[in-house]
């Protein structure tokens, strides 16, 4: 599913700024059907051949669609795969999928036009499709070119980096730290068993960053470097394994305050772009930030990585990587979290990426993939950011269109990671001696 057309003024301008908006979206509630108008009642067999393509394009699993006509439709059924349920409150819901993609879909859901008992079977139902689905959920025609130009605006350059960066993380610590875990890891957690809800989110994501150090062989005496170092979790766990010299780096005021004050003087948090930084390191760190480089910079990001390794040093990387079957289509046009959440992101194609760490004569070593347990994770985190609102514990300078967006946000995520389009890997570069 890809990005939305129809994108007017008002879209934009909701867009240019998470926290604030024009439309109680989280608590509008869906217009009640009454009698159709003359022009739906003709328009309705359009919409049902459109049904008719999505219906084919449901290779694995099962959508009850109850209809804005009265009618109920069941689509896919073929093999097993989710089970969900859509309420179609209106046919305008259809034609922004249609034109616009997953950001269309989401504007649908933010003006009431559909509902759902559970979003996250939904979206799991199409990623899981995806493929199949083809065009039928994804950006067509205008909107797909406007929604190329409005994510080649917001490019990972330089000076677009920070931008793009402040847009996400800076929305403030006091937000983060209602929901994430204790350590401020805003990344997939790796749990002993992902179905097994007894392990605290806190445990599983020290294992993660166990996992992640593991790989590097520190000793005592080393250096470390992070390209994108959050809020400092990484680098207090590895000073708490090892005598090391740590270096962070990150593009968010937000984040480096908090890490300063967090690490003190024994860590050095740099305002730096992975592209500037300067030294030579025995290791190398870099957790879920590939995904905010985007495409046309991976190689700059891999030339980094070599250029800052010694001989022999290793790098830990945890990336984000979308099915190499969808993966043009996904990077033709910007999709809801391109354009709502991260500007300028790009999920990772891993074959083209390994070639081009290759290329760079970094080896590539002990792939370890764990989709599932970053759906977990993020169905962890909704639960939290729940109760933080339920609590009033939110600023009060965050509104409903950002509660009801980032809450849409979530749940899109945890749908994707179990649709298994995407998933969440471990791997070692290495920079031969």
């Amino acid at each position: 599913m890809q990005p939305g057309g129809g994108c007017g003024r008002n879209d934009v301008m909701n867009a240019s700024d998470p926290r604030r908006g024009r439309r109680a979206l989280s608590i509008r509630r869906p217009p009640v059907s009454g009698s159709p108008t003359w022009l739906a009642r003709r328009a309705a067999p359009l919409f049902h051949r459109l049904l008719d393509r999505i219906d084919a394009g449901l290779e694995e699993g099962t959508l009850e669609a109850h209809l804005p006509d009265g009618t109920r439709r069941l689509l896919g059924g073929r093999l097993d795969g989710p089970a969900c349920v859509v309420n179609l409150h209106r046919w305008r819901a259809l034609v922004r999928l249609a034109s616009g993609g997953s950001a269309g879909w989401y504007r649908a859901w933010a003006a009431g036009e559909w509902s759902s008992p559970d979003p996250v079977p939904l979206f799991a139902l199409f990623m899981r499709n995806a493929a199949a689905l083809g065009r039928s959920a994804r950006a067509n025609g205008p909107a797909r070119w406007a929604g190329r130009l409005w994510h080649w605006a917001r490019r990972n350059n330089p000076a677009g980096a920070r931008h793009n960066i402040a847009y996400h993380y800076d929305l403030g610590n006091d937000f983060y730290a209602l929901w994430l875990d204790a350590q401020m890891h805003y990344s997939s957690a790796l749990f002993r068993d992902p179905a097994d809800r007894i392990e605290s989110l806190e445990q599983a994501q020290r294992r993660k960053v166990d996992a992640i150090l593991d790989r590097l062989n520190l000793k005592d005496g080393g250096s470390l470097l992070e390209i994108g170092c959050g809020w400092g979790g990484l680098a207090e766990q590895a000073m708490e394994r090892h005598a090391i010299r740590y270096t962070g780096l990150t593009l968010s005021t937000e984040q480096a305050e908090y890490a300063r004050d967090r690490l003190g003087t024994g860590a050095n948090i740099l305002l730096e772009d992975y592209r500037d930084a300067t030294g030579s390191y025995d290791a190398l760190a870099s957790v879920e930030m590939v995904e905010a480089v985007g495409q046309r910079y991976w190689p700059d990001y891999l030339a980094a990585i070599h250029r800052l390794l010694k001989p022999g040093g290793r790098a830990a990387i945890q990336y984000i990587l979308i099915d190499d079957a969808i993966f043009d289509r996904y990077a033709r046009a910007a999709d809801f979290i391109q354009t709502y959440i991260f500007p300028g992101g790009m999920l990772m194609s891993q074959s083209r990426f390994r070639t081009l760490a290759e290329a760079q004569g970094l080896e590539w070593r002990d792939e370890m993939r764990f989709g599932l347990h970053y759906a977990e994770t993020l169905r962890r985190w909704r639960l939290r950011f729940d109760r933080a609102i339920e609590s009033g514990l939110l600023p009060a300078e965050f509104d409903q269109h950002f509660v009801g967006l980032w809450r849409y946000y979530l749940m899109y995520c945890e749908g994707g990671f179990l649709g298994g389009g995407i998933d969440v890997a471990q791997v070692t570069l290495v920079k031969p001696a």
